[in-house]
C-alpha cells in the first residue's frame, strides 16, 4: 500500500532530500542531497525506512500537510514544535497519521533545517501545472534530491503538490523515539577542522585567527553554503589567483575579503578560492544547521 499526502503550506523553503548523488562531481554535478544527513537518517529509521530514503527538508519551517491514508511519519533535527489537527505532538518520535489529519511543522527556536520522513519514503511528486496538466516529478541521477545550484531534481514543494510515498518495505523499528540534544539558542557552535589543502596560501596570523577568533554567520545562508564573518579577515601570505580545483562538502573557501565560506550539500564542484581548511564530516549536520547571527568557533 502506498500513502499520499497533500502539502498545504511549505513553509519558506521545503525540498525533497535523500542520500543525492555522489560520483557525478566529473559531469560538474554536485553530490546534493540532505544538508544535515544525520537528521535525516533519524528520522528515516524512526519510520523504519532505509536511512537515505527521500524525506522533506524544512528550512525555518513552516510545512502543513495532510494525509490522505494513514501513515506514520517522524521529525528531527532540531527540536520543534509540532501539531496534528491543532494537538502539540513530540519530535523525534513516529506520530501516526490518520486519514485527513493535518500534521504541522513550526520553525525550530534554534538550528534552521527539520526533516519529515513518511513511511515507505517518497517517490514522486505530482502538481497541477498551469496549463491544468498532472506535472510528475521523479528521480533524477537516481536521486530525488533538490538542488539549489544545478537546479537539478525535484522543484521546492508548493501548496497543493501531492506527495506519494512507496509502500513500506521494513517492519516498524520497536523503538519509537531517539534521544536527541537540542543546541541551544545563543550558545557558539563549534565546528572541527582538518587543516589544507591550500593553510599555506594564508599567513600564520591568519591561520591562527582561523582558531581563535569569534566569527559570526551573516545572512548569506542556503544549501551551497554559509558565509560568516571576524572582526579580522584572513590575509594570504601570496598573491596571484589559484587555478580552479575540485571542492568537497565542509571546504572553507576564503575569498579575496578573507571572510570564509563552508561548503554545504549544495556547493559547486570546482572553485578558484584558496581552500584552508575542511571542517570535518563528523560536524556538517552542525554546519547545515547554522543560521544568521549565530556564533561560530573553529578549531584544529
Amino acid at each position: 500500500m502506498t500513502a499520499r499526502l497533500q502539502v498545504i503550506a511549505p513553509g519558506p523553503l521545503t525540498t525533497v532530500q535523500d542520500q543525492g548523488r555522489p560520483g557525478y562531481g566529473a559531469t560538474g554535478v554536485s553530490a546534493s542531497g540532505a544538508a544535515d544527513r544525520a537528521s535525516l537518517a533519524a528520522a528515516n529509521r524512526l519510520v523504519g525506512n532505509r536511512p537515505g530514503a527521500a524525506g522533506l527538508e524544512t528550512t525555518m519551517g513552516g510545512l502543513t500537510v495532510r494525509a490522505h491514508d494513514p501513515v506514520a511519519v517522524a521529525v528531527t533535527g532540531p527540536g520543534v514544535a509540532i501539531d496534528v489537527d491543532g494537538t502539540p505532538v513530540g519530535s523525534h518520535c513516529r506520530i501516526h497519521l490518520r486519514a485527513g489529519q493535518v500534521l504541522a511543522v513550526s520553525a525550530p527556536s534554534a538550528g534552521l533545517r527539520n526533516y519529515v520522513a513518511v513511511r515507505g519514503g517518497i517517490v514522486r511528486i505530482e502538481r497541477e501545472a498551469a496549463s491544468g496538466a498532472r506535472e510528475v516529478f521523479g528521480s533524477e541521477l537516481g536521486s530525488l534530491s533538490s538542488d539549489y545550484l544545478s537546479g537539478l531534481g525535484q522543484p521546492p514543494v508548493s501548496a497543493d503538490d501531492q506527495l506519494l510515498a512507496s509502500a513500506a518495505q521494513a517492519p516498524l523499528p520497536a523503538a519509537d523515539l531517539i534521544p536527541h540534544r537540542a543546541p541551544e539558542h545563543g550558545s557558539t557552535v563549534v565546528l572541527p577542522i582538518v587543516w589544507g589543502p591550500r593553510d599555506d596560501w594564508f599567513t600564520p596570523d591568519a591561520r591562527r585567527l582561523l582558531v581563535t577568533q569569534a566569527w559570526t554567520v551573516s545572512q548569506d545562508v542556503d544549501r551551497v553554503g554559509v558565509r560568516v564573518g571576524g572582526a579580522e579577515p584572513l590575509a594570504r601570505a601570496r598573491g596571484g589567483e589559484l587555478a580552479s580545483e575540485p571542492m568537497v562538502t565542509g571546504a572553507l573557501q576564503v575569498p579575496a575579503d578573507g571572510q570564509p565560506v563552508v561548503f554545504l550539500a549544495d556547493h559547486p564542484v570546482t572553485g578558484g578560492y584558496p581552500v584552508i581548511a575542511v571542517v570535518r564530516a563528523s560536524a556538517l549536520g552542525a554546519a547545515a544547521q547554522l543560521r544568521p547571527g549565530d556564533d561560530v568557533r573553529f578549531s584544529g
